[in-house]
């Protein structure tokens, strides 16, 4: 490829282990070591891939023998949220059965049990199907999910966390055919959809808020940047981030105030930097991937008083894939602050498909913001690396 970095994301259990392992061997060491590759790309565990940047040419040039640097991000997409349950909740859903002690196995009709109640908590319509309930998975601990990705997060200090949010939309594949299960392809991580088709049930609204915040606030306490995800949840995923920084606002000075402020004072303020400090209940860098909300909406997530960076990436596979995302493109882009927009692919797969992806978002963005295509091409790249590490001091 001729993207020159990736951000690797970890959205469900089967990939978490995989994004540390390829991070460990290939990971960015620091802000001085991504600058200068022309930017990157996020390719997403589930199958959604984010791309940044190809080359800083006007014309694409062939793909070069060179390696690829990773950032790895990790997280449990809103896709996959139904498969953990909150363990810290008032009356959680799932309460794990006692094991056998002579064969130290799990009943099978009691596990059935308890992943029915849980099953038929978090989904809608509740399932009433066993063979379904069965082929799910067993329920994680919220809370285990989160320690091991504190603990990765420490492991590797430049990690992201994402991709992480809320989808209205989406609906669970339906169980594997055994002919078609015998037939796939193995080379894939498994937990996919995989060609299925799908079933009637999405995973509750409350459900997915839940484990939203928890990962909100692990974000916040850890300082790393955000990824997320939004699918006909616009207003709520809003609402929820926006709570995470109720109390921590920024002051903006009216006129009368600017003129009581002394030449320089402000430079002299001792307040902390919300953009790199950790410890706090909100994400210092927010990437709204794929953005496809209403373009008026953008005004709230770009308000001056918000105390958390956010950024705004578009693909062609998101951004071009209807009518209405295709008219609204132009006017999203043209809200999106020059240093605030990122470009991506949205592909499961690195080569050249994701190139060409990359180069026509970049030439869709470029023709709007009336940019040459390697001007926005490095504009990209800085925005990439402030949203990763932030801003410079």
């Amino acid at each position: 490829m001729r993207a020159s970095a990736l951000v690797i994301m970890a959205t469900r259990l089967q990939d978490q282990d995989l994004v540390a392992g390829v991070a460990s061997m290939h990971g960015v060491k620091g802000r001085a070591s991504l600058r200068g590759r022309g930017g990157g790309c996020q390719n997403d565990g589930h199958g959604d891939a984010e791309a940044f940047s190809v080359s800083a040419g006007e014309e694409p040039r062939p793909a070069v023998q060179r390696s690829c640097q990773v950032i790895p991000s990790f997280g449990w997409h809103p896709w996959f949220s139904h498969q953990l349950y909150d363990d810290v909740a008032a009356e959680p859903t799932y309460k794990p059965p006692p094991q056998l002690p002579a064969a130290d196995e799990t009943d099978e009709t009691v596990l059935l049990a308890t992943k029915k109640v849980h099953y038929q908590a978090v989904l809608k319509p509740s399932p009433q199907d066993d063979g379904f309930i069965a082929s799910l998975p067993t329920p994680i601990l919220l809370s285990s999910f989160i320690s091991s990705t504190r603990t990765r997060l420490e492991a590797y200090p430049l990690a992201l966390v994402g991709e992480i949010g809320l989808d209205r939309a989406f609906r669970l594949p339906q169980k594997w055919d055994p002919a078609l299960a015998e037939s796939r392809d193995g080379a894939l991580t498994p937990g996919g959809r995989e060609g299925r088709l799908l079933s009637p049930y999405r995973v509750r609204a409350p459900h997915q808020e839940a484990i939203f915040r928890a990962q909100l606030r692990l974000a916040g306490e850890t300082g790393r940047p955000v990824s997320i995800h939004g699918v006909q949840a616009h207003g709520i995923l809003y609402d929820i981030v926006s709570h995470c920084w109720k109390g921590h606002e920024k002051h903006i000075p009216s006129r009368r105030e600017k003129r009581m402020i002394a030449p320089g004072a402000e430079d002299d303020s001792d307040e902390e930097d919300a953009d790199t400090v950790t410890g706090k209940p909100y994400p210092p860098r927010i990437c709204l991937h794929s953005y496809s909300g209403p373009v008026e909406g953008l005004k709230q997530w770009f308000n001056p008083t918000n105390p958390a960076t956010i950024y705004v990436s578009l693909s062609t596979a998101v951004n071009f894939g209807t009518i209405s995302s295709r008219n609204k493109f132009p006017d999203i882009v043209r809200a999106v602050p020059d240093d605030r927009i990122l470009v991506e692919s949205d592909l499961d797969s690195a080569g050249e498909k994701m190139d060409a992806a990359l180069e026509d978002m970049y030439r869709r963005v470029c023709e709007v913001k009336g940019w040459t295509l390697q001007d926005g091409i490095l504009r990209v790249a800085k925005n990439l690396e402030a949203f990763i590490f932030g801003k410079e001091p």
